[in-house]
């Protein structure tokens, strides 16, 4: 993943040489994701924001997969970035919501755990990938009365565009070329308009910014890969599942801003990560970290591709390279106006010899088993309590 020699997170150097193109400028915070397959469960992507273009816009991130699927360990899962993304986001609307109300806030920590479901054949098709509700507990310390601190923390949660993700269900939609040529779907629903362009070129003209160090992802704790146990080595790779996953991250915000978040693996056994996110304000983004948006969108990406090489490597299918191009949307509520997310919109570009049929039948179940659309289309309500500190 770092054969390169370069980090393996960074700020991108120079980024209006990329000849990407960034998606539209609105009132929403649009995020657009390129990433490929690397070496055994290994993806890389690109991830870029509309924010004005700075030095902080695009950024390189990496994802790996534990023992559990065979994997090499050397980055965060995919689940991770979605839970970071989530509770750095609820971390940014809270302080806003403070700064609206005119109240110091001290001592916050917040923690989150997201579960998520297995279950079913993948020989037989059946197997489903499934989202359970948010748990998240808000550690507080404010001068003000019990009544007036669960109202604030009630309109930060709704201003977060995760309240619009977990309140509403959205139908994610795809295109599919294969081996160059675009073809038609499955199961899943298509995207209209024009097909991307393959990614694949753009990654060798990606370099680091001047004094990128990659020290906004690192990882605390190692797993110790054990085998014949529940989440153990080779665990997810069976083709019948019946399971619950289980990520945490825990939140504090820095006097700079920028959000320390542990990220932790219980289920099934993972390695602890440490990250940071910062968001800036809501016109020009920050060039100190990733923000929560774009660890979001790199999660639901990271994941599918996840569930695509899983899948073919549970039907002993060749899937020699897979690639996509995705595009989601945020937006931040205020006065009165709930956050809110758009439908994931991807482009995927399969490499196999197996044929089309293989293809249609790959993407329909990496759309079907992948958690992180499955949390898009379900209507979820978070548990929420709050401790004083």
């Amino acid at each position: 993943m770092s054969e390169s020699g370069q980090p393996t997170f960074f700020a991108v150097d120079q980024p209006e040489r990329l000849d990407l193109a960034r998606p539209a400028r609105d009132d929403r915070h649009r995020v657009r994701v390129w990433a490929r397959s690397l070496s055994g469960m290994q993806k890389e992507a690109i991830v870029g924001s509309s924010y004005p273009t700075h030095p902080g816009t695009l950024w390189r991130l990496a994802s790996d997969e534990g023992p559990y699927l065979d994997g090499f360990d050397a980055a965060p899962c995919p689940l991770a970035f979605m839970t970071v993304g989530m509770v750095s986001s609820y971390m940014h609307a809270l302080y806003a919501a403070a700064r609206r109300r005119e109240f110091d806030l001290r001592d916050v920590v917040l923690v989150q755990d997201n579960r998520y479901t297995m279950e079913g054949s993948a020989l037989q098709g059946t197997m489903t990938g499934g989202a359970l509700p948010v748990a998240l507990e808000v550690r507080i310390g404010a001068d003000v009365d019990e009544d007036v601190l669960r109202d604030l923390v009630a309109e930060a949660i709704a201003a977060s565009p995760v309240d619009g993700l977990q309140r509403e269900r959205h139908t994610s939609r795809f295109t599919l070329t294969v081996n160059g040529e675009v073809i038609s779907l499955g199961r899943a629903v298509p995207l209209l308009g024009p097909v991307a362009q393959d990614p694949e070129r753009l990654f060798a003209r990606v370099h680091p910014a001047t004094n990128a160090d990659g020290g906004h992802v690192a990882r605390l704790e190692a797993v110790t890969p054990v085998s014949g146990v529940a989440g153990g080595v080779g665990s997810s790779l069976r083709a019948e599942q019946r399971r619950e996953l289980h990520v945490r991250a825990s939140c504090r915000r820095r006097p700079d801003g920028v959000h320390e978040i542990r990220q932790e693996l219980h289920s099934p056994l993972g390695s602890t990560f440490t990250m940071l996110a910062h968001d800036g304000d809501a016109q020009h983004g920050s060039g100190l970290a990733p923000d929560a948006a774009s660890y979001m969108a790199a999660g639901v990406a990271f994941c599918f591709m996840t569930q695509l090489g899983r899948f073919a490597t549970i039907m002993k299918r060749a899937l020699t390279g897979y690639r996509v191009v995705q595009d989601t949307y945020y937006a931040m509520g205020d006065q009165g106006r709930p956050g809110a997310v758009g439908a994931v919109e991807t482009h995927v570009f399969l490499d196999t010899p197996d044929g089309a049929d293989f293809a249609r039948q790959c993407l329909d179940m990496g759309e079907q088993t992948c958690f992180l659309h499955a949390l898009y289309r379900t209507s979820l309500k978070p548990s929420v309590t709050i401790t004083r500190v």
